[in-house]
């Protein structure tokens, strides 16, 4: 993870999608048979699976605690300093609200995680460990989320509930089945959309009414 071709490439994915060796090789800045060496060394580390459809292999994230690992790592990692108002609108973008594999992450997902923790459905979150259902409140309900799974999952299946340490607020959001089923349900109702340029996420004006009404 510590080449910076390879954490590009990672990061890239964090938003859970796929995407060929030809973009991952733009992103990460480098040739593309460089990029190619740096897929194969990836996806044999295990951070990484391919599929080939037709003649490109895709590539994404090989689970969710890959991840959580990386999400993690970039709360420590240097800063790159910014150069460019492109450069500083992205951070702002990205600290705001976007994609952490298939959960929600930056600031509108600690107001969401906190709105839960306040209404009584969800404990309070610690970072990296699974979290424990409390109840089910109006907002778990509008948010489409069904608590009545086994929070005390056994290992190799996945937690109702976890916190998953957000780099850039530095406090736990909701990961796990919940987090997962909240994403779903801002993208499938319209509360929120994604920018094809980043793994950044905007709220609609459906969104931010449902925003307001947590705070």
């Amino acid at each position: 993870m510590g080449e910076p071709a390879r954490a590009a490439m990672l990061v890239a994915l964090l938003d859970g999608g796929s995407r060929p060796a030809s973009e991952l090789a733009a992103i990460a800045g480098v040739r593309p048979p460089t990029a190619s060496a740096h897929l194969a060394q990836l996806v044999d580390g295990g951070l990484l699976v391919d599929r080939r459809l037709g003649r490109h292999r895709y590539f994404e994230l090989a689970d969710a605690s890959v991840a959580d690992a990386v999400e993690a790592l970039q709360r420590i990692a240097p800063r790159r300093p910014v150069t460019s108002l492109r450069q500083s609108t992205t951070a702002v973008r990205l600290a705001e609200f976007r994609s952490c594999y298939d959960h929600l992450a930056g600031r509108v997902a600690l107001v969401i995680a906190d709105a839960l923790v306040d209404e009584g459905s969800v404990a309070p979150l610690t970072a990296g460990r699974i979290g424990e259902i409390t109840g089910d409140g109006p907002l778990a309900r509008r948010l489409g989320v069904e608590l009545d799974g086994d929070d005390d999952a056994p290992r190799g299946r996945r937690p109702m509930v976890r916190g998953c340490l957000d780099w850039t607020e530095r406090r736990p959001h909701v990961a796990g089945a919940v987090g997962a089923s909240i994403r779903r349900t801002f993208l499938d109702r319209g509360w929120a959309v994604g920018l094809q340029q980043d793994r950044s996420l905007k709220l609609t004006d459906a969104g931010r009414a449902v925003l307001a009404d947590l705070g």
